[in-house]
């Protein structure tokens, strides 16, 4: 289920709030603890999307995909990702072929005035020719009732959490209670460093990420015990040491880009901060994908 994922704001709510497409925001089920925007149409054309994430198995994507035929890749112009208790349910804004023809597999599930087309346990609905919705049964329902119910305000409380996302973020995300989210979704590298496992102590986190001109991204949280956000704290530094000394000898300029990585802590609270430039990130993105090679702490065979 990752999905970079992945932001947009309603038009209602405040300007320093993330900009999420106001139908989007306004389907959000009641009870989500965990909500995600991605500008699909933006972040599709930056360069670390298509070197690093791209290439990711992105299983909520890909299940909307498998689940409605339509690929969110490459037919979505915006997505709103939520979870509730009952499940999780992507929202979609793009171009969307509606017909008469019933998907291979799918049964068609009648809820209100809509259609849904029921796979298992998951299923998709296409509302109009710009408004889908995917994921779990419950989830898929509980998002129709609330675009009907005509009340829109389960993703207010969310949102108003979030006043300091910088609103042209193309990805942004809040979560309430666990960021199991943040540490089941971050992207994975073939040169054995993983961040996710530094957020799976985290609850109450926001993120945003800003892929436009190389990667500069921020996520806070909050630790159980001050004790836990320093261990956390160290950990950060420790991937960046241990990531500088991956870095190729004929290439001392990444060491700069680790540079761009910082964590800092505050009582239980925690924030990371990545920082690179477009020239530096492509590079770095390069040697992740490449995995260890003759880095500086490593020994090099006799020839």
């Amino acid at each position: 289920m990752r999905v970079i994922v992945l932001i947009c704001a309603i038009a209602s709510l405040a300007l320093a709030e993330p900009r999420v497409d106001k139908v989007l925001a306004q389907m959000t089920p009641p009870g989500s603890t965990v909500l995600v925007g991605v500008r699909v149409d933006q972040i599709s054309q930056t360069d670390f999307y298509k070197k690093l994430v791209a290439g990711q198995t992105l299983a909520q994507l890909d299940q909307f995909a498998q689940v409605s035929g339509f690929d969110p890749r490459r037919d979505v112009k915006e997505v709103l990702y939520a979870t509730t208790a009952s499940g999780s349910v992507l929202m979609a804004r793009g171009t969307f072929h509606v017909n008469g023809t019933s998907p291979s597999g799918a049964a068609k599930v009648r809820h209100g005035e809509y259609d849904i087309w029921r796979r298992g346990a998951s299923g998709f609905c296409i509302l109009d020719a710009t408004l889908a919705v995917a994921g779990d049964m419950p989830a898929v329902e509980a998002a129709l009732d609330e675009w009907k119910s005509g009340s829109h305000t389960a993703a207010q409380a969310l949102l108003a959490r979030v006043s300091a996302v910088n609103p042209q973020s193309q990805v942004w995300g809040i979560s309430t209670g666990s960021a199991g989210f943040l540490a089941d979704n971050l992207p994975r590298s073939s040169s054995g460093l993983d961040f996710s496992h530094i957020f799976q102590g985290l609850e109450d986190t926001w993120f945003e990420a800003d892929l436009s001109t190389g990667l500069r991204a921020e996520a806070h949280g909050a630790t159980k015990t001050e004790q836990d956000a320093s261990n956390l704290r160290d950990a950060v530094r420790g991937m960046v040491g241990l990531g500088r000394l991956q870095v190729p000898e004929n290439q001392p300029e990444l060491l700069r880009a680790w540079d761009g990585i910082t964590a800092e802590q505050q009582g239980r609270s925690i924030t990371v901060r990545v920082d690179i430039g477009k020239d530096l990130a492509d590079k770095l993105i390069d040697m992740l994908n490449a995995g260890p090679a003759g880095g500086r702490g490593q020994k090099r065979a006799f020839r």
